[in-house]
């Protein structure tokens, strides 16, 4: 008897999470021959513990699959819902009888760390009682920090929204050349400072716009950030400065927590916001010059305007790798990406065992990042530049994106 596909989506969107959606749904939907349904789970595994579920196959004949390629957020909903550690939890035959009674054969997650964190869960419990169920983790996170993969889908498009951003920012700053200026940009990153690394790709020549790059895997040290400041400005008058949210003093204190309280998350996760504002204040305090903050924040995740050809396409095309990885028996995977050439830039996609990857960080490699902390090197611009490569049009209705709405 043919088993049915259930997919669905957690964590923080990203501007192609649906395009690994569509991936997923699309080419199931293609082999009749091997499912019979293919659902999507509403608000994730959180959702269908709610027994939350749609039949993907709706959005065909309305043309709000196709739309869903250049649709941002997550449109099945998403979720931060943690599975308990213990495999002994009742939630977890819970969840196994609701597969049985949709007759699921085929699980497949869309997500980052804590989302692989969920696959690896499912995975080894499927394992423990003898399920045939196969359970894949397909990529997402516009932080770029999952290991056993070059990049992630989403990373390509936020990077390049970054650089789209940063070089608008150093232009408007530039109008007034005689009198000087900081603009600090905050970017988001907690650990890992990928995307604020990809700001670099907006200098139009060496000694461009930004002129100062923070990174978190690198400690911060105030003083210093002042002194590179006032020494900037000599020659930069219009400075502007690009830093993580998670830039850190190197012994677990985030720069933000200098200003405020700091909560958590469902994960533990500090909530970061205000380094920016702290530093405004600082180097105003501290210089005497005009100074401004900018936060991109989610701007950064869901922007269809700066979408990325290339990380449309490897979206889509990482989560029909998922499908038939799992056709194919594997299961407890996360579909990765393998560089195999960077000029001209080419990419394949594998599998990689989730359990490895959840619940780790890859972080920008040293190496990659000059000695004072302040810059990051042309090997980073060799390695990013060719994931924002690609423009895509986004269809237009009365003006504005025509987005796929889950009603």
């Amino acid at each position: 008897m043919m088993k049915n596909v259930i997919v669905g989506q957690s964590g923080g969107p990203t501007a192609v999470i649906n395009g690994s959606l569509y991936g997923v749904v699309s080419e199931a939907l293609k082999k009749s021959d091997c499912f019979e349904y293919v659902y999507g789970m509403v608000n994730g595994i959180e959702g269908f513990l709610h027994d939350q579920i749609m039949d993907m196959s709706t959005l065909v004949p309305t043309g709000e699959l196709e739309l869903l390629k250049t649709t941002p957020g997550a449109y099945l909903g998403s979720c931060r819902y943690k599975l308990p550690e213990d495999l002994n939890d009742p939630v977890y035959p819970t969840l196994f009888e609701k597969f049985t009674a949709k007759n699921i054969g085929y699980f497949f997650y869309i997500g980052g760390n804590d989302s692989m964190d969920t696959v690896s869960k499912l995975s080894r419990y499927a394992a423990s009682i003898n399920s045939d169920i196969r359970v894949i983790g397909i990529p997402k996170t516009i932080d770029n920090d999952l290991v056993e993969t070059d990049h992630t889908p989403g990373f390509g498009s936020a990077a390049k929204y970054v650089a789209t951003t940063v070089r608008e920012i150093s232009i408007d700053a530039s109008v007034y050349d005689n009198k000087k200026s900081v603009t600090i940009v905050e970017i988001m990153g907690r650990h890992a400072g990928w995307l604020t690394a990809a700001s670099v790709l907006a200098r139009k020549f060496e000694g461009d716009n930004p002129i100062l790059i923070y990174l978190p895997e690198v400690a911060f040290n105030q003083e210093e950030f002042l002194a590179k400041v006032e020494e900037s400005l000599k020659t930069t008058p219009n400075l502007v400065v690009c830093i993580s949210e998670g830039i850190n003093d190197g012994n677990g204190t985030f720069i933000c927590e200098f200003a405020s309280d700091v909560g958590v998350d469902n994960f533990g996760h500090k909530m970061l916001t205000g380094s920016g504002k702290y530093l405004e204040n600082l180097v105003k305090e501290k210089l005497g010059v005009k100074v401004r903050s900018v936060e991109l924040n989610v701007s950064q995740r869901c922007s269809s305007a700066c979408l990325s050809k290339t990380d449309l396409e490897e979206s889509i095309s990482g989560g029909a790798f998922g499908v038939n990885a799992a056709l194919n028996g594997e299961t407890g995977k996360m579909i990765a990406f393998s560089r195999t050439a960077s000029a001209p830039y080419n990419m394949e996609c594998t599998t990689a065992d989730v359990n490895i990857i959840c619940n780790m960080e890859k972080g920008v490699p040293l190496e990659w990042i000059t000695k004072d902390g302040s810059d990051v090197s042309d090997e980073f611009v060799n390695y990013a530049a060719p994931l924002i490569q690609g423009s895509i049009e986004v269809p237009m209705k009365n003006g504005l994106p025509n987005f796929a709405y889950r009603k």
